[in-house]
This record gives C-alpha cells, structure tokens and sequence, in this order.
C-alpha cells in the first residue's frame, strides 16, 4: 500500500512533472475464433474483443478521477492475427483489419495490436496473406496497428521477410501518402519481440498468455529530469541512485493502477513496463534527461553512455517496485514523439547512425523517424537490417518504426499531430544495399544462442 508521503510525493510529480500512466492495455485471445468460413470468424473476434473490453474505458476514467493519476490511453492487443485467420478460406486479410478497427471503435479505445506475423524462423501461409494486406489494411483503418517480427538470438535473421517489409514499409507510404505516411506510424518490425508489451505499434496478445489480461505502460521523464536536477554536478554514483529511487516511485503508480484495473475487470494482473515513454509535450522528454546529466545537446559524445546509465537504472529501480515486469522496460527514444530529439535533429546533433548506436544500450530501437519518400526499398531494408542485427546478437528487443514520406527531402518537417508529434526528415545514406539484400535465406543465430 501506497503510505501518505508517497501519495503527497505522487500528486505533486503528476501535477508538476508531467507524471502519468501511459496506457493500460487489454491483451485479449483470439486462438478459439478462428473458423474455415471468415465471416464467421471475424464475427466471432468481434463479439469476444467487445464483450471484454466494453467496460476497460469506463473504468480506466473511473480509477483517473478516483486517485487523480492521469491514464492517457486505453488500448487492446490481441492474437496475431496471421495465427488467428490462417484457417479461413481468404486470400488477404484487409476485413479482418476493418473488423478489429470496428470493433476497437465501438469499444473506445485509442488504437488496437495485433495485425501481426510471426516470421523470425520463415512464412507459413496466413503469414504471407497478412504481410501482403498490411498497406492496405493500414490505409483503411485508424485504429489497427501493425507488427512483424522477422529475427530472435535463437533463430537468425529472416533475411527474406527483412527484403519484404522494406516494400510493405515504401507500399504502406504511398497508400497513405495523403496523410504524409502516417500508416508506417502504425507499422514496427521487431527482433526478440516481447509477447505482452502495451505499447504501440508493437502490442499484441501472445501464445503464452492468458485467456485475457491486464498490462500497464508507465511514463515520466519529466519526472525523472526533475530528480536529476536535484544532483546536478554529483558524481554518475548518486546519478544512478536517484534514477532507481524515482523509477521505484513511478512503478508503484503503475502497479497501483495496473491492479485496480484488473481487480474492477475481473481479469487477471500481467506486467507493469518500466518504459519512459516521452511526448512532444515540452518537459517530457528523454532527451532532456541525457542533456541534464552534461550532455550538451542529444547525440553529442557521451549521449549513449549517458543513456546507458539511465536504461540500467530504471530497470533496477522498476524492478524492486514490482514482481511483474515485463514488455520493453527501459527508455524510449522516439524522434518524432521527443521534443528534446526534434531539436537535437533540427540542430545536427544527432543523425541516424548515432541513433543506431544509442539503439545498442536502450529499450527498442529506431523509432518514429522520418526519412525521404524517394529512399529506396532496399535501403529500407538495409536499415532494418542494422537495427534487428543488434538486437539479435545482443539478445534485445530491437525494433524500427521508419516513415519514407511521399514528397518530402531532408530537413523538411512532418506535422503527425497528438502523441506522434512533428519529425525532422533525416538524411540516409546515398550508397546502396540493393546487392546485400537481394541474398535473401537467413542470416544464422549467433553462437551466444546456444545456451542449452
């Protein structure tokens, strides 16, 4: 139980510290909706998604006026659907997209996961249909999003499904070019792609889970770059023990509300994720921890070692203040939802290879950037590559969510609006990768992988 100080310590960090719960997220099993008849079948995914999830709004504003802690979304991840249609007699599976966005909808929540494929090791046949339909089922619906995951430590790289996504990703921008790309904002690639993450674009319900579950996405880097403020000059030492003090504090939140909402729902409890998730919102922002901590502006010498320290410290701190940690946990590093990374890029700062190498000690990976319309597929390709390269051989969830926008070239700006903010356009590479990716097989598991 939460004692009065931690209450009073709470409601100022929300009040002043931009404090609040990120997302609390129903992760729902579709595995015994699937049927040889698709109408039936999307049926069936419908009635189950809105018969739990029809009270998960009301009660998430319920436990937000109730203790006063702001919960910013509420969201729904269910079985890849790849696993879900495969038995169906169709083709592409752009309905069962338009029946999750309905559904997600009719519910209230902000987005819903699970448009996903499973292909790390290769394709079977559903996970053909689904990669296929992703542009158009991204194009035609608001709330779905959309995630592969193509490499683990134990597998190797997918270096087939990699060449693939680079033209699902171009396919994607160009059906939603009206809107500057914004369907790649709900596409991510993973490598080690965690089953129970909250977060978007990379949340959904995996095998291993329960019928039905409640996971909880905390936030607060204002938070944190507040406490930091306090220690300014101090050695990393007492740096690190104030990030893992605060870090315990922002967990308890998280663990409070994650259980309230799984006790009013009748659900049962899954994990907290540690993640500082930051806005466009000024005072939120990763990248003003990683300037406070000395650095002069995000990307210059030192940002990834400062990053590391702050990875580490949130893990240990989440950690002690809950028994179920689970997703991404750590610090998130998005552009385009970072004001702190739109200046660094505006400035020159950071570029995409720094970024790449911040990726090798943080949670995900190259997420929300923008990048020229005209880049090639295979260079997109390329980059997934790189980034899904550091997560397999360092066992981590990497991941990229990676926008070409129709039209536009380096330094212009793309309005996304909301939580997905404004993004930089950000310089790629001229030279090519065309031969590299048209190899295509596998790339093998490294040696670490054997660990039985």
């Amino acid at each position: 139980m939460l004692n009065s100080y931690e209450i009073m310590e709470t409601i100022r960090m929300i009040e002043d510290e931009k404090l609040d719960i990120r997302t609390i997220t129903m992760g729902i099993s579709l595995r015994n909706c699937s049927h040889p008849d698709g109408k039936i079948a999307r049926k069936r995914i419908y009635d189950k998604i809105t018969g739990l999830a029809e009270n998960l709004v009301r009660v998430g504003e319920e436990i937000e006026l109730e203790y006063g802690i702001p919960i910013i979304n509420k969201r729904i991840a269910v079985t890849p659907i790849s696993l879900v249609a495969e038995s169906s007699d169709e083709e592409e599976y752009i309905e069962f997209a338009r029946t999750l966005d309905q559904a997600a909808k009719d519910v209230g929540v902000d987005f819903i996961g699970g448009f996903s494929a499973l292909v790390h090791k290769g394709y079977t046949e559903g996970d053909q249909r689904l990669i296929k339909s992703i542009p158009a089922a991204l194009a035609k619906t608001e709330r779905v999003c959309s995630s592969v995951n193509l490499a683990t430590t134990r597998a190797g790289i997918n270096m087939d499904a990699v060449q693939e996504m680079g033209r699902i990703i171009k396919e994607t921008a160009k059906l939603t070019a009206d809107r500057d790309g914004l369907g790649c904002a709900k596409l991510v690639v993973f490598a080690n792609v965690p089953e129970d993450n909250p977060f978007m674009a990379g949340a959904f319900h995996g095998i291993g889970e329960p019928e039905c579950v409640i996971n909880v996405g905390i936030s607060g880097p204002g938070t944190v770059k507040a406490a930091l403020e306090k220690v300014r000059g101090e050695r990393f030492d007492l740096v690190a023990e104030t990030i893992k003090k605060t870090a315990f504090k922002i967990t308890r939140m998280g663990q409070l509300v994650a259980g309230e909402t799984a006790k009013r729902l009748g659900v049962p409890f899954g994990i907290v994720d540690l993640s500082l998730a930051p806005t466009p919102t000024i005072g939120d922002s990763v990248a003003r921890i990683l300037e406070e901590m000395g650095i002069e502006s995000c990307g210059a010498p030192g940002t990834t070692a400062a990053l590391a320290l702050l990875n580490d410290a949130v893990k240990k701190g989440g950690a002690m203040a809950s028994s179920h940690v689970g997703g991404l946990s750590g610090a998130f590093i998005p552009v385009s939802e970072d004001a702190g990374m739109i200046e660094a890029v505006e400035k020159g700062s950071l570029s995409l290879e720094k970024l790449e190498a911040m990726t090798c000690v943080c949670s995900v990976g190259l997420d929300m950037i923008a990048i020229p319309g005209d880049t090639p597929a295979e260079t997109i390709s390329a980059i997934i590559a790189d980034e899904i390269a550091i997560g397999v051989i360092n066992n981590k969830t990497t991941a990229v969510r990676i926008i070409p926008v129709p039209g536009k070239s380096v330094g212009e700006i793309v309005e996304f609006g909301g939580l997905l903010g404004r993004a930089p356009v950000m310089a790629v590479s001229n030279y090519s990768s065309t031969k590299f990716i048209a190899r295509g097989g596998r790339i093998p598991a490294p040696i670490n992988s054997l660990r039985n």
